[in-house]
């Protein structure tokens, strides 16, 4: 069976660095972008022709920003995709390798943020589970200090991101992919949990954190989009928005608790 040919559009470069202009994107400015490589179109490069796009257009003075979680450092008591038969899990416990941000791949974010993470000169955030990579002159300022007890609040690079002025870029991705909506979790009544991970010299560490949840993100962002300042437009086949991080914060801070109140897991906290 032959294979079918690739559906288009075709792009480069030139192309995506010219459409992320026209969209808005500014030189200089610090962007966290969140994105779907499949939804570009049949991207001549790949994932390193996008990010050498987004590289163009930012310019030199510019800081890419770009989430490189990885999940897979927790309990397998929690795993669900996919689960593993319970007599494994302490032994999985006992041998999983820690977080190291120089090796570590990234999990379930895509080929572009990879692709920034192991970009020459990328620095990443120290977080085992919800780091961030980022290149260009501000990346350290932003990534720097990252509690390990902190994944996406006051202590992360997002509240850095809010506080610099950056903006976000869905390129392909929805908003249920918008970590920024997180921050605004740690800043509303939310409950806690507990959360497992290998330490860093060896062994297990668990540690309390703010049960954050992407549960009714597409809802959050329809609001959004609808009542605040969105820029819309296309790179290719894909859809794309660029908003500022403080403003969907802002939003969300007062949007969760009215839409999407947690009152049942006080009642029945995990810690």
């Amino acid at each position: 069976m032959s294979t079918p040919p690739p559906t288009g559009p075709l792009l480069t470069r030139d192309d995506m660095a010219a459409a992320l202009r026209r969209l808005g994107v500014a030189s200089g400015e610090t962007l966290l972008v969140h994105s779907s490589l499949s939804s570009l179109g049949w991207v001549n490069g790949g994932a390193v022709a996008v990010v050498r796009a987004l590289l163009d257009a930012l310019g030199p003075a510019g800081t890419l920003v770009v989430p490189t979680q990885s999940g897979d450092q927790s309990d397998p008591a929690v795993w669900g995709n996919p689960q593993v038969p319970e007599e494994w899990w302490d032994r999985i416990r006992a041998t999983m390798p820690p977080y190291d941000p120089a090796i570590t791949p990234s999990r379930w974010v895509g080929v572009i943020p990879e692709t920034v993470r192991t970009w020459p000169g990328a620095l990443r955030s120290a977080h085992p589970q919800t780091s961030f990579a980022a290149l260009g002159p501000g990346a350290a300022r932003i990534l720097d200090g990252h509690s390990r007890d902190c994944r996406l609040g006051e202590r992360s690079p997002l509240a850095r991101l809010e506080r610099l002025g950056a903006r976000v870029l869905l390129l392909g991705a929805g908003y249920d992919a918008c970590t920024s909506f997180h921050l605004a979790e740690y800043r509303i009544p939310a409950p806690l949990v507990r959360v497992g991970r290998p330490a860093p010299g060896g062994g297990w560490e668990t540690v309390t954190e703010v049960s954050i949840t992407s549960d009714r993100f597409a809802e959050l962002g329809h609001d959004f989009e609808r009542d605040r300042p969105v820029v819309r437009g296309k790179v290719g086949a894909a859809g794309a928005r660029l908003f500022p991080v403080a403003d969907a914060v802002a939003y969300a801070q007062r949007w969760l608790p009215v839409h999407r109140p947690r009152e049942e897991d006080f009642q029945h906290p995990r810690v």
